[in-house]
C-alpha cells in the first residue's frame, strides 16, 4: 500500500486493516503549521478516494506532552491578513474533509488537545484520551475564535449551554472532565492509552467495513436533520448492503458459527 506523501504526519499500518496516523511535530507540541495543514488534507482524502484496505484509523500525537497545540502560532506571527486567510482556507478544508471521512476515525489524545488540537479531536467520530490529557477552546484569548468546527461540534458533544462557558472562558478542563461531559469516550493510563485505543480499531476493523461506513454515515446525517428523515435515510444506507457479499457471509459464518470474513464487497 502507497501511504500520501506527508512530512508532518507519521503513517504505520496495525495489522491488515488499522492505521496509526500520528501528528510528528513534537519539538512544536504538534501544533498544526501549513505543511501539516496539507498532509491532514492528503490523508483524509486518500482514505476517502484511495483507500479502501484501511477500515479504521487512531489518530495521535508524537511525544508525551501533547496530541495538538492547534494552529502554529509562531508560523503565524506578522502573517498578512491575507495569508492568514489563505491558510485559514488550507485548514478548513482539512477540517471538512476529516468529518466527511467515510472511514472511522478515533483520537487517541495523548497530551494537551488545545484550539485547533481540540477540534481535530471533536471532529473525530469518538475520542479516548490520557488521564493526563488537557483540552481547551482557547481562541477567544487570542482575539479570535474557534475556526475549525469548534463552536459547532463541541455544542454537539457537550450541550450549548456547557460549550458557551468553555469557548467564551477559554478555559481548560481535564479529560475526566471530557468524559462526564461526553467529549471522550474512555479515559486511559497514560502507557494503555494507544493499547485501548488499537484494541477498540482492531474490533472495528473486524466488522464489514461497508456496514460500518454505511452506519457513519446514517449518524452524521440523521444528526443534522429530524428523526423520520434520518431514519429514512438509514433505510436507505441499510438497503445497499442487502445485495453485498459481506451481507451473506455474515449470515452465513453466523449459522456455521465461525467468524466471518469480511471483504468489503
Amino acid at each position: 500500500m502507497q501511504f500520501p506523501d506527508v512530512s508532518t504526519l507519521t503513517l504505520q499500518r496495525h495489522g491488515e486493516h488499522v492505521l496509526i496516523a500520528t501528528l510528528a511535530r513534537p519539538e512544536a507540541l504538534n501544533a498544526i503549521n501549513t505543511q501539516m495543514g496539507h498532509d491532514l488534507l492528503a490523508l483524509w482524502t486518500w482514505l476517502s478516494v484511495e483507500s479502501h484496505a484501511i477500515r479504521c484509523v487512531v489518530l495521535t500525537g508524537a511525544g508525551s506532552r501533547a496530541f495538538c497545540a492547534g494552529g502554529d502560532l509562531k508560523e503565524r506571527n506578522g502573517m498578512t491578513n491575507e495569508a492568514w486567510r489563505i491558510q485559514h482556507e488550507l485548514f478548513e478544508r482539512a477540517f471538512l474533509a476529516l468529518v466527511h471521512c467515510p472511514v472511522p476515525v478515533m483520537a487517541a489524545v495523548n497530551g494537551a488537545a488545545f484550539g485547533g488540537g481540540c477540534e481535530t479531536a471533536l471532529a473525530c467520530d469518538f475520542v479516548y484520551a490520557s488521564r493526563e490529557a488537557r483540552f481547551a477552546l482557547s481562541e477567544t484569548r487570542l482575539g479570535i475564535m474557534p475556526g475549525g468546527g469548534g463552536t459547532q461540534t463541541l455544542p454537539r458533544a457537550v450541550g450549548a449551554r456547557r460549550a458557551k462557558e468553555l469557548i467564551f472562558s477559554a478555559r481548560p478542563f481535564t479529560a475526566a472532565e471530557a468524559e462526564q461531559w461526553g467529549l471522550v469516550n474512555r479515559v486511559c493510563e497514560p502507557d494503555d492509552l494507544l493499547a485501548q485505543a488499537l484494541e477498540t480499531a482492531a474490533t472495528i476493523a473486524r466488522n464489514a467495513p461497508m456496514s460500518v461506513r454505511q452506519a457513519k454515515k446514517s449518524i452524521d446525517a440523521g444528526l443534522d436533520t429530524d428523526l423520520v428523515t434520518g431514519y429514512r435515510f438509514e433505510i436507505e444506507a441499510y438497503n445497499r448492503l442487502v445485495t453485498t457479499e459481506d451481507r451473506l457471509e455474515g449470515v452465513k459464518a453466523f449459522n456455521e458459527k465461525r467468524p466471518p470474513a469480511f471483504t468489503g464487497r
